[in-house]
């Protein structure tokens, strides 16, 4: 009987610490998204282009989760950031 339970406890271990462990770490994830709109707003102020300045920052961070920080320059802090490029070979993100 003691042997049953025994066993009977370690099957449910196993099968309900990975679900949480899965919930705590997708909750965790969704809680580090940064705001895209704030940060590419502070990305393209200087910007003589800035709606679509805003535009093609918005589809970097999105992707990226990711803004490197000041008006230009800097992309070495965000590498995903700065790999993604157009169909013609330029750099996508401002």
């Amino acid at each position: 009987m003691l042997i049953n339970r025994y066993i009977n406890i370690q099957i449910f271990c196993f099968l309900i610490f990975p679900y949480k462990y899965a919930h705590a770490q997708t909750q965790g994830s969704l809680l580090q998204q940064i705001d895209c709109n704030g940060a590419c707003a502070a990305r393209c102020r200087l910007s003589s282009r800035p709606r679509l300045c805003q535009r093609a920052c918005g589809t970097c961070c999105r992707r990226c989760n990711c803004v490197p920080p000041g008006t230009a320059g800097n992309q070495e802090v965000c590498p995903c950031y700065a790999s993604l490029t157009t169909h013609g070979g330029k750099r996508k993100c401002p």
